[in-house]
């Protein structure tokens, strides 16, 4: 697979590293927008030996990447993503990829929940992506029985049907599927893990997210306005359990970003029904995934009435929420119990298990 330097321009990974990223943490030069294009370039081609793409790789972590390199890198990935827009106008759900491990998955209840309630969700991800490796929306969906190896164009049609919808990275985002190995043997993080959650392949124009740090939310919101392929409308970020988009109980920190306009603010979840704590929606580590999608189904038929059920009707709200569906949050987590309680929510799954 390899590619010569002529077919790419003046910097392969190696100059980069000895000219501007890879002196050190502290010596350290940010590439420029042409630079981050021109190596990312290189990268979806194989060109890269293993070695300088893993340097490359921990060169990007040390120094941390600023919102314009990673917009350069996601505008290069969203030229081979496979786009497939549903007819509806859905918010966009890029979780952390590379899954949970302690508690429960609480994004997809929460979304077809929010779709029960009129407020079409996409949600995306692959399939034990590293370096965690852990469960995602891919393995609680199939526990529930609904198909995730589709195509796009399924996909998409999967939305407009029943009102949510599930996109496999494999099938719409291949190239970075395609670096699964070297992500892998890397054994930590890359800027990969960032974009990939940014690859919108529904073409959304609200974005739905999480961060452990203000700062990486507004770095988000800033890597979205540098991106010359999205254009989006709003973006909703809050702290969430284990990266995820599963708000996280107590005092918890959320960003708005509306039409270039960046606010934040703090909410405590006991105000909205989530009054308890972080360790009481752990499951069995063995079995996230599972027992993720035993709780879905329970909440969802109305069967529990606990601090699960009060996680995804506020999780739902968020959502409906995001797309300004409902003027705030309280009105949002109205409408997110009435559609649990008249059976609406579950009608939902079982549409979606027999798409």
């Amino acid at each position: 697979m390899s590619k010569t330097t002529d077919e790419f321009g003046e910097w392969p990974l190696k100059r980069l590293m000895t000219e501007v990223c890879g002196t050190g943490p502290k010596s350290a030069e940010d590439l420029t927008r042409e630079q981050a294009q021109e190596a990312i370039r290189r990268i979806f081609a194989g060109e890269p030996d293993h070695t300088t793409l893993g340097a490359f790789f921990l060169a990007n972590r040390w120094k941390h990447n600023n919102a314009e390199e990673l917009a350069a890198y996601t505008d290069v990935m969203c030229e081979h993503v496979d786009y497939a827009e549903p007819d509806c106008d859905p918010v966009d759900c890029g979780a952390n990829y590379d899954g949970k491990g302690e508690t429960a998955i609480l994004g997809a209840a929460a979304g077809i929940v929010a779709a029960a309630a009129g407020t079409p969700v996409v949600v995306h991800s692959g399939d034990r992506v590293p370096t965690q490796k852990q469960d995602s929306y891919k393995h609680v969906l199939d526990e529930l029985g609904v198909a995730t190896e589709l195509t796009p164009s399924d996909s998409a049609e999967m939305v407009d049907e029943t009102g949510f919808g599930f996109y496999y990275q494999p099938a719409f985002n291949p190239v970075v599927d395609d670096l699964w190995e070297r992500r892998d043997n890397m054994g930590v993080r890359t800027f990969l893990n960032t974009i990939e959650t940014l690859a919108n392949p529904a073409n959304a124009d609200v974005h739905l997210g999480s961060f452990y740090h203000l700062a990486f939310a507004k770095k988000v919101t800033d890597t979205f306005t540098e991106s010359e392929h999205h254009d989006l409308h709003r973006i909703i970020m809050f702290q969430g359990m284990e990266g995820y988009d599963d708000i996280r109980p107590g005092y918890t920190k959320v960003a708005e970003w509306t039409d270039g306009e960046f606010t934040d603010y703090e909410i405590e979840t006991p105000n909205y029904g989530m009054d308890f704590e972080t360790e009481d929606l752990e499951v069995n580590p063995d079995d996230v995934a599972g027992d993720s999608a035993k709780i879905t189904r329970e909440v969802l038929a109305g069967d529990r009435e606990d601090h699960f059920a009060d996680a995804v009707a506020l999780n739902a709200a968020f959502r409906i929420y995001a797309r300004e569906d409902v003027d705030d949050l309280e009105t949002g987590l109205e409408k997110a119990r009435e559609v649990i309680a008249d059976g609406s929510a579950e009608a939902v799954l079982e549409d979606l298990q027999s798409f």
